[in-house]
């Protein structure tokens, strides 16, 4: 065998080595900036306001967040994530994400925005744990917030009403968006659904916006069933035009802060309480609960009738029958007594 064809031979192996490697290395590359990355079952992935590189580093590797956390760094440190630093925020993670990706979204900033859907809520501590649970802040900065009378000033309402600024709905608000700003944006939504229409009818019913709010959240507390509302919400009206109690039982439920009550007893109608609505006249101090939009619209789209007392149907059914004159309400009122003693409901 001649010398050059040991030269070729050698130089061969030479170059297929080199491919080889080349190939090796390309293969690497690809799986640590382009193959798919996660290793997680995890949804999202959290970054804290303010928190600091490492630990965001330290989290991703300790919390299995990618499938090899030495190709992560590298990736992380080739696209210079140290200094174009992390954005907090609530970022969407996938099976088929990438490092490049994950990385460029964490330097952008591009996280995905919390769907926020809330509803048939009664207490602002109820409220603030649900907020408290889908963002970053906790649930003790939004009842501050809900607590403080100043806070209430600054959109227009008092402690007592400040509670129907918040319209049910759903939202869509960046995670880590602070409580104050998140509050403005109810604030606007607010402004929005009380639009020209709305401010009309409830002028006509000589009622302001938040006493609509009001009075529509006694109307949830009364409807188990939606296109009972406008009725109940006529009958309440006829009650305050009359300048009659209301003598509604969930303003009583809500005043002596019992809501395993379902049985109203008179013990229960004693207590000296602006929310009820047995002692006080007139609307009570703000909602019961947070009204719905359902329960709004009713209000100010109310069924017109001569009704001024109702009493909850014998059969259960969450309807209720509606009557002119005690003589008529008596008659439906022991019905329904009956009925609970026979189911021995006592309280």
């Amino acid at each position: 065998m001649s010398q050059n064809t040991n030269k070729r031979k050698g130089l061969g192996i030479f170059l297929i080595i080199i491919l080889l490697i080349a190939l090796v290395a390309g293969w690497i590359g690809y799986q640590a900036f382009m193959g798919p990355s996660i290793a997680t079952d995890e949804e999202y992935f959290y970054v804290k306001t303010d928190e600091p590189y490492s630990s965001v580093m330290s989290r991703i590797e300790s919390e299995g967040i990618v499938k090899n956390p030495t190709y992560f760094k590298y990736v992380a440190k080739a696209m210079d994530l140290e200094s174009a630093g992390i954005k907090a925020g609530r970022y969407k993670l996938s099976k088929d994400m990438s490092n490049r990706r994950l990385i460029g979204n964490l330097r952008g900033g591009y996280q995905e925005a919390v769907k926020f859907r809330f509803q048939n809520v009664r207490l602002r501590k109820d409220f603030a744990v649900l907020l408290g649970q889908n963002f970053e802040a906790d649930s003790t900065a939004f009842l501050n917030l809900l607590n403080d009378e100043k806070v209430a000033e600054k959109y227009g309402f008092n402690k007592e009403n400040f509670f129907s600024m918040f319209i049910p709905d759903t939202y869509e608000i960046y995670w880590n968006t602070k409580p104050e700003e998140i509050f403005d944006r109810f604030s606007k939504e607010y402004e929005k659904f009380w639009n020209a229409d709305r401010k009309a009818k409830a002028a006509a019913l000589s009622l302001t916006t938040q006493e609509v709010s009001t009075l529509a959240s006694i109307v949830k507390g009364e409807a188990l069933h939606v296109d009972e509302m406008p009725k109940i919400a006529g009958l309440y009206l006829n009650r305050l035009k009359k300048g009659m109690l209301l003598q509604a039982d969930p303003t009583v439920i809500y005043a002596n802060n019992d809501f395993t009550i379902r049985r109203v007893l008179n013990r229960h109608l004693t207590i000296d309480n602006p929310y009820n609505t047995y002692r006080f006249k007139g609307l009570p101090p703000g909602p019961i609960m947070m009204p719905s939009i359902a329960s709004i619209d009713a209000v100010l789209n109310y069924e017109h009738h001569p009704y001024i007392y109702m009493c909850a149907k014998d059969d259960f059914s969450g309807y209720h029958l509606y009557a002119e004159t005690v003589a008529e309400h008596l008659v439906n009122a022991r019905k329904f007594q009956k009925a609970l003693d026979e189911r021995n409901i006592k309280k």
